[in-house]
């Protein structure tokens, strides 16, 4: 059959079968077709053949045992007033209805070219509850978050997004993402790094990329990371970050190149830790007899100076019981535990280094954010910084700079060099902790201005039991800290990397693959 052949009443016949009900005004306002459909919505509506004639405020009250009594809070007759306004010249907004029974019904009207009304009916129930589980979980977020559709119209956000606005959700919906921003530029609530002209063309490239990052700075000094993601539907979700109190793109830039210039000359440092130290067994092969005899006089000073302070300690506290204060017990409490803690670590480090050099050792590897891991490293050093006047600097540490790595090693690889620069760093010393892109990798640098260590030394202390001679006492480690973050992050598939002079500080870099 031909699109010639077929007929009004056929095209009327074939409405039917549609899942949407669809009702049919004349000029007067009087319903002259509705199909099938209708009925399944509308359940308490006698059967269509009947309504034929009825104007479609007759029909609304017919509809109304059927309607959820949220719907009708404000009274019958403003509900009426609601619905009939969609039949009003140039009202061309979709209008939800809720039933009794929990369905809701998205009802569309559109002037046909003689006069008449068209409406549509679609059940929009699962839609909407998508809808409304995902504007709580976005109200709940802390950071200011839009979502916007794949025709690039704002469907939905939080309070924070609406802050950010200058206007309230109800007047966002459905605009474009590029008339929202150019309505927040004309407000004046931005300021720019460039002309406004351009710096819309910029966040509107970016907004257009499948994933981006941008920094938009308020006139009231507030500093946001914003993340554009395109989703599977072609939509794109924006998340604004506050980064008020942390780097500013340019000072991020700028404190990467210094970086980048005192470690270049290690970016061809690619050998792993497993590699090295089955070459350094195969040529010490034969001296075995001595490395054994070293490494036994080694471990045997390691553990006594610990067990000790705990023998000590505890005979005093035997032997002296009845004449210790409080403070005294809780003083050489206090060491005894030290001494322990001191014992349970270094086992802790030998057992990691013996799974690694046997191959066992799981690494975990997700994308994480490399520099908030080095924000709240700093965050478990402050305390301890502040009582030798030590300043921990982590501003240029910027957020959603994304690393594959073991998140819980790679906190404590940069919670092992945080600790080494606190306690060699002297006091009114300065810590400063940087993280920056270099290709496909993301370095992490921990640097302060201690007395450093003699050149000579790099190479030496990244050996298992080697101490640096940047102080004399070392009681607290048993030189492995080095060793094992070195193994960690040619594990990852990084480095660690070393540099310093003596008497100007010393800096160590991680280098792991960017996610």
């Amino acid at each position: 059959m031909t699109c010639e052949t077929v007929g009004p009443a056929q095209l009327l016949d074939s409405l039917h079968a549609l899942r949407i009900a669809i009702t049919m005004f004349d000029t007067a306002g009087r319903l002259t077709f509705a199909n099938a459909h209708l009925n399944h919505f509308i359940r308490g509506l006698p059967p269509r053949e009947q309504l034929t004639g009825l104007s479609y405020e007759d029909i609304i009250r017919l509809e109304l045992p059927g309607i959820a009594p949220s719907q009708l809070k404000d009274g019958i007759e403003a509900f009426i007033d609601l619905r009939m306004g969609q039949l009003a010249p140039g009202a061309w907004a979709p209008l939800d209805v809720a039933l009794a029974d929990g369905r809701i019904v998205e009802i569309k009207a559109r002037r046909d070219g003689h006069g008449g009304a068209i409406l549509l009916w679609n059940d929009v129930t699962h839609e909407r509850h998508q809808l409304a589980r995902l504007e709580e979980a976005i109200r709940l977020s802390a950071d200011a978050f839009a979502f916007y559709d794949s025709r690039d119209q704002f469907v939905t956000g939080n309070e924070q997004y609406a802050l950010l606005a200058g206007k309230p959700l109800v007047a966002l919906r459905g605009k474009t993402f590029e008339v929202i921003i150019r309505d927040i530029v004309q407000s004046g609530r931005l300021v720019f790094d460039c002309p406004a002209d351009e710096w819309i063309a910029r966040r509107l490239r970016n907004h257009r990329q499948k994933n981006s990052a941008d920094t938009l700075q308020t006139a009231s000094g507030a500093a946001f990371l914003v993340r554009d993601c395109a989703t599977p539907d072609g939509g794109r979700a924006v998340v604004f970050t506050d980064i008020t109190e942390k780097t500013r793109a340019e000072d991020a830039l700028a404190q990467a190149q210094h970086a980048l210039e005192h470690t270049k000359n290690e970016a061809a440092r690619q050998t792993g830790y497993l590699s090295d130290l089955t070459k350094r067994l195969d040529q010490a092969s034969a001296q075995a007899n001595n490395a054994k005899t070293m490494l036994l006089r080694t471990m045997s000073h390691e553990l006594k100076t610990p067990l000790n302070a705990i023998l000590g300690f505890s005979d005093l506290m035997t032997t002296l019981a009845d004449n210790l204060g409080p403070e005294q017990i809780r003083e050489y409490a206090g060491l005894i535990h030290q001494g322990g803690t001191n014992l349970f670590n270094m086992l802790n480090q030998i057992m990691d280094l013996t799974k690694i050099s046997a191959g066992r050792y799981d690494l975990q590897k997700m994308p994480v954010d490399a520099g908030g891991l080095l924000w709240l490293a700093r965050e478990n050093f402050v305390a301890r910084a502040s009582v030798k006047d030590i300043v921990i600097n982590a501003d240029a540490c910027p957020v959603g700079l994304m690393a594959m790595a073991d998140e819980s090693v790679l906190t404590s690889m940069l919670n092992a060099l945080i600790d080494n620069a606190v306690t060699f760093t002297q006091k009114g010393g300065r810590i400063d902790l940087s993280a920056f892109s270099d290709g496909g990798f993301v370095r992490l640098s921990i640097s302060d201005n201690g007395p450093g260590v003699a050149e000579s030394d790099l190479n030496r202390i990244l050996q298992p039991f080697e101490h640096a001679g940047r102080v004399a006492d070392h009681a607290k480690g048993a030189g492995l800290g080095l060793t094992l973050v070195k193994a960690f992050a040619e594990l990852h598939g990084g480095t660690l990397a070393i540099e310093s002079i003596s008497g100007e500080g010393l800096t160590a870099v991680i280098t792991v693959p960017a996610a």
